[in-house]
């Protein structure tokens, strides 16, 4: 089993380009980091993290991912960088689809694609996506960028998204592109991890669901005629209790959260996590 690392990387945490290097030298396989393109004042869609429904105030600072992630590719060598979540519900695919590839080439082939729709309504549909209708839209936008990682004249048309026949490159140095790993855990995002996903990315660590949610996708990849061990597990914000279970169930990877802090409060807890994880080597 492999560990990550994911921060809120904001201007008030410690910047990533220090901290990746560190992760990298001490065992981590990982890196990850999410997205908010903007965050809107007024709201009515309560955040489901906290009692009364506020936002965290790293919601509100995001950094772009991928500019972050070009960046931690150019000052390591192994480490794999991956999105946790990037919100495909709002971005445009064809060019999202060259960002991917680029950044995946640029990393010798390091990126994990972690992919979402967003539970927030208002954050989503300024950008042009109909809150009820995003997971279709996020599936066809998954699709067209397949296709334009894939093919050499691409074309893709669905009921949201249309790409008529292009060109597209870079393509990505993964074959047949980036691994897509599905940031949900309802009984609708586990059939969507079955029939187009290349991984589950449990935002749930609890391990007993983590358990029921893998012996589900398993049966439904069967039934949508998948081989169930092509489809590996990572859980997004682990917890180090746990560790025994996730292993025993064939977890692929736990993914840590580290504190949205500058390097005082950050540095502690990273060393924190590489002893634990060294002593289980």
């Amino acid at each position: 089993m492999d560990y990550g690392i994911f921060i809120f990387a904001t201007d008030k945490a410690v910047p990533v380009l220090e901290l990746a290097p560190d992760v990298e030298s001490r065992g981590f396989d990982s890196f990850w980091v999410p997205e908010h393109v903007h965050m809107p004042v007024k709201r009515e869609t309560p955040f489901p993290g906290t009692p009364d429904g506020s936002l965290p105030d790293p919601y509100f600072r995001c950094q772009d991912p991928f500019t972050l992630l070009a960046g931690v590719a150019a000052v390591t060598s192994t480490l794999k960088i991956g999105t946790g979540i990037c919100l495909v519900s709002q971005h445009e695919p064809i060019d999202l689809a060259k960002r991917v590839a680029t950044l995946d080439l640029l990393s010798g082939g390091r990126f994990l694609f972690g992919i979402g729709a967003g539970w927030l309504r208002e954050e989503m549909e300024p950008l042009g996506t109909p809150f009820e209708k995003r997971w279709q839209v996020t599936a066809e936008r998954v699709a067209a960028m397949k296709a334009l990682w894939t093919q050499e004249e691409a074309e893709y048309h669905g009921d949201y998204v249309s790409v008529p026949k292009t060109y597209s490159y870079p393509k990505p140095a993964q074959t047949p592109h980036p691994p897509v790993y599905i940031g949900a855990g309802s009984r609708w995002a586990r059939q969507r991890v079955a029939e187009w996903g290349d991984g589950w990315l449990p935002n749930s660590p609890r391990p007993d669901r983590i358990e029921r949610g893998m012996a589900d996708i398993r049966e439904r990849a069967a039934a949508a005629g998948r081989d169930p061990d092509t489809i590996p597990t990572s859980v997004f914000g682990g917890s180090p209790d746990d560790l025994d279970a996730y292993e025993q169930m064939g977890v692929e990877r736990v993914i840590f959260t580290l504190p949205s802090d500058d390097a005082s409060v950050v540095m502690p807890e990273l060393d924190r996590l590489s002893k634990l994880v060294e002593a289980r080597r």
